[in-house]
């Protein structure tokens, strides 16, 4: 059984920046690849960035590319995601979820693939 707990939300005026993490427990081998995900009020959960915990290998969404940074510390099986020159259309509940290996093959990124989510966290950023 995969556990996941987010943490480091919170708000924010434009232009600031945030850092999530997400610690993780259980299998291995069923979360190596780590994804972030948002949904905002009203809108489908979206894809933000994924990372490969193996061999590192990251895929951003086009909205934040340049501006989010995702890494992974797995002595202390952790993801994180760096979140610079924040947005208002940023704001959303931010969710940890783990697939196996071969969907961050994908180029496809999908919240359907991801087996095990967090509780999610709120980011909110004013203009």
């Amino acid at each position: 059984q995969l556990q996941l707990v987010e943490s480091g939300g919170g708000s924010v005026q434009a232009g600031g920046s945030l850092r999530l993490s997400c610690a993780a427990s259980g299998d291995s081998s069923r979360r190596r690849c780590m994804g972030w995900f948002r949904q905002a009020p009203g809108k489908e959960r979206e894809g933000v960035a994924r990372i490969h915990t193996d061999s590192g290998a990251t895929f951003y969404a086009d909205s934040v590319k340049g501006r989010f940074i995702i890494s992974r510390d797995n002595t202390k099986n952790t993801v994180f995601l760096q979140m610079n020159i924040l947005k208002p259309e940023d704001t959303a509940m931010y969710y940890c979820a783990a697939a196996g290996p071969f969907y961050c093959s994908l180029i496809d990124f999908l919240s359907d693939d991801y087996h095990a989510w967090g509780q999610g966290t709120q980011v909110t950023v004013s203009s």
